[in-house]
């Protein structure tokens, strides 16, 4: 079993990546976020357990979240292996995941960190702008600007920015989450699994430079 983490801030296009390394590996992309959703929506034991965090914004206690992604490791479409996307997030979590693995007799393959500018996070997670009309048409500073600025395309309302994207609340939020992350990174880095890849190019360009880092052979 092959498992690799990616590790990246908010914006770093975690998820994109992972998903596209799932295609090209042909192992599932594990993503936290889905897991909880999917636990929820069924109603699992650990869904309920999880729920009451999630409903008032706080982090799932890590006994839960290890517990759901070791369950998930379980599955048949992931005995070659697995992309982990939002898992570990502290170094608690990225030691109970050494340990987890440790006793089917694994480890985590490789650690990949998409290392991106901050004014280049900042300028991807506060450019996005929702149509007041419609909450389907969404537009993009960088990716998809409106052809009027500050107008929709689709029905000419005015577009507006979530109080979520302000570039304040962006940084706040940068503040917030870096500090653990660069802590799975050193974590990572002390083990000797660790790749760092430029995250600042195009998708096509992390991609394949992501694609080349998983091709040498495992330390």
């Amino acid at each position: 079993m092959r498992v690799y983490v990616i590790v990246g801030a908010p914006g770093a296009g975690k998820g994109t990546q992972a998903a596209l390394l799932s295609e090209r590996l042909g192992v599932p992309h594990v993503a936290s976020g889905d897991l909880f959703r999917g636990h929820i929506r069924d109603g699992t034991p650990l869904g309920l357990r999880a729920r009451p965090f999630i409903d008032r914004g706080a982090l799932v206690p890590d006994s839960v979240t290890v517990r759901m992604v070791g369950e998930r490791l379980q599955q048949p479409d992931a005995r070659e292996g697995a992309i982990l996307d939002g898992f570990p997030r502290t170094r608690p979590q990225a030691e109970a995941l050494d340990a987890l693995l440790a006793r089917r007799g694994g480890r985590v393959a490789g650690a990949l960190y998409v290392d991106v500018d901050r004014d280049v996070l900042l300028s991807r997670l506060s450019g996005r702008y929702i149509c007041s009309a419609s909450e389907e048409h969404v537009y993009h500073d960088l990716d998809l600007p409106p052809h009027v600025p500050g107008v929709c395309d689709i029905d000419g309302a005015p577009l507006y920015q979530r109080e979520d994207d302000k570039p304040a609340t962006v940084l706040a939020r940068l503040d917030e989450q870096l500090p653990p992350m660069f802590e799975v990174v050193d974590h990572y880095a002390d083990k000797g699994v660790l790749s760092t890849v430029d995250g600042n190019g195009s998708v096509d360009e992390v991609s394949e430079e992501l694609l080349r880092v998983v091709a040498q052979p495992a330390r």
